[in-house]
């Protein structure tokens, strides 16, 4: 606060100095105002020191007042500190007797407690362990029964079971012998080489019935004039206009060839496989030429022929020996799986389409001709209908015009009658009119 006192002093006093040196600074020179301000300038330096002692002693003897007050009070709190431990000591010690006491007292009472609870569960589990006895030779009569029953029922439905089971396998073995019986007479069936080409025959009968109509092939069809040989599909194909031009396709199945490379295929015998292999090639070739000599006869049929093999597998085979190129040079075959053979199906049937539409197209055309006539006709027709339409409005109009009014200045002439007359001539008329 003192401090405070002394900056305000100091403030106001310089203040009163600034305010003095502008009033001399008004009424003196320059000269007289330097001096002054000097002389003013060296009185505050002397009373600001003498500031700043007066200030330093009043803080030092506020310090000390400061001291001297704190060592008072230091000394007074640690008394009242010491009296009130000594107390909460003396209470302490007081509860903690209390409290030992009290811990003694329950002790006991719990310990009688305790001994009433154990004599009382003893007695208990005693008569529980009666009763869990009785209970438990219940239990055990009665799960005794029910097993003995439950046993002998599962043991029943068990040899009834196994006996259905032995009867449905004795049934079963029936089957499988049966089966059997069937397995070797379809390897007989595929052992004779009639059969096969029967079912190769069959398997592609069905293929083409599934993608052609019956009209665009023929079956078992003689397609060399004069010729007794009949190939067993021929499929028609767009000539000259008026006569269809037939490609061949026969069916072969060489099962015993095929069997034999897969079996040399299993036991891994290199020696086997080549000889098989070269089995199969014969074959094939044989067939080929077969085919191309005895139902390729061009302009009547293509150039070529197919070979349908009925399984995947051969045909497989057959693409791996390399004899599509050289059936088609040498023979001008066309080897077909059944795969192959849909496709190639499909193939034809959208050029028979295509052709189709190009001759429905040329109809088109000519339907279209004959549309472009009878619009020209039906447009003169119409230019003449509508020359009458203008030419009867051209008299309509003269006559609604010209005759209009030649009658309307005919009746300007004619007078109007009175009114009162032409209600004396309504009066005289019939009630009636």
């Amino acid at each position: 606060m003192t401090n405070i006192l002394l900056m305000v002093l100091l403030v106001v006093s310089l203040v009163a100095i600034i305010l003095q040196i502008v009033l001399l600074t008004k009424k003196q020179n320059t000269n007289q105002l330097d001096e002054k301000f000097a002389k003013l300038q060296a009185d505050f330096n002397n009373e600001f020191r003498a500031t700043r002692k007066e200030t330093n002693e009043a803080i030092g003897k506020a310090l000390n007042d400061f001291s001297e007050r704190h060592s008072s009070n230091a000394v007074q709190v640690a008394s009242a500190q010491e009296m009130r431990l000594r107390a909460l000591q003396t209470d302490i010690t007081q509860q903690m007797t209390n409290v030992n006491q009290r811990f003694a007292d329950n002790a006991v009472q719990t310990e009688q407690k305790l001994e009433n609870i154990r004599s009382t569960i003893e007695k208990r589990i005693t008569s529980l362990q009666e009763e869990n006895t009785k209970s438990i030779n219940q239990m055990r009569e009665t799960v005794d029964e029910k097993l003995q029953k439950t046993l002998d029922e599962k043991l029943n439905q068990s040899f009834s079971l196994v006996s259905e089971r032995l009867e449905q396998v004795y049934k079963g073995l029936g089957e499988m012998q049966n089966l059997a019986v069937g397995v070797g007479d379809l390897k007989k069936v595929l052992s004779n080489v009639k059969t096969r080409g029967i079912l190769g025959e069959i398997q592609l009968g069905a293929i083409l019935e599934d993608i052609l109509s019956k009209s665009q092939y023929e079956e078992n069809f003689s397609t060399r004039p004069n010729s007794s040989e009949r190939v067993e599909f021929a499929i028609k194909l767009p000539g000259d206009g008026e006569t269809p031009v037939y490609l061949p396709i026969d069916a072969k199945f060489p099962s015993d060839a095929y069997t034999q490379l897969i079996d040399a295929y299993d036991t891994g015998d290199a020696l086997a496989v080549a000889t098989a292999s070269k089995l199969l090639e014969s074959r094939i070739r044989a067939f080929a030429k077969d085919i191309h000599t005895k139902y390729v006869e061009v302009p009547y049929t293509t150039e070529f022929a197919i070979l349908f093999l009925p399984t995947e597998g051969l045909y497989s085979e057959v693409v791996k020996l390399g004899m599509i190129e050289k059936l088609q040079s040498e023979f001008k075959i066309n080897i077909a799986g059944p795969t192959t053979m849909a496709a190639l199906l499909n193939s034809l049937q959208m050029g028979f389409k295509t052709l189709a539409i190009q001759k429905r197209s040329s109809e088109v055309w000519n339907v279209l001709g004959g549309v472009k006539s009878e619009f020209d006709k039906f447009a003169k027709a119409l230019s003449q209908t509508q020359q009458r339409l203008r030419q009867a409005d051209k008299e309509l109009e003269d006559l609604i015009g010209t005759r209009t009014r030649q009658i309307q200045r005919k009746l300007s002439k004619v007078q109007s009658l009175p009114s009162g007359e032409l209600e004396e001539e309504s009066a005289l008329l019939p009630e009636n009119e």
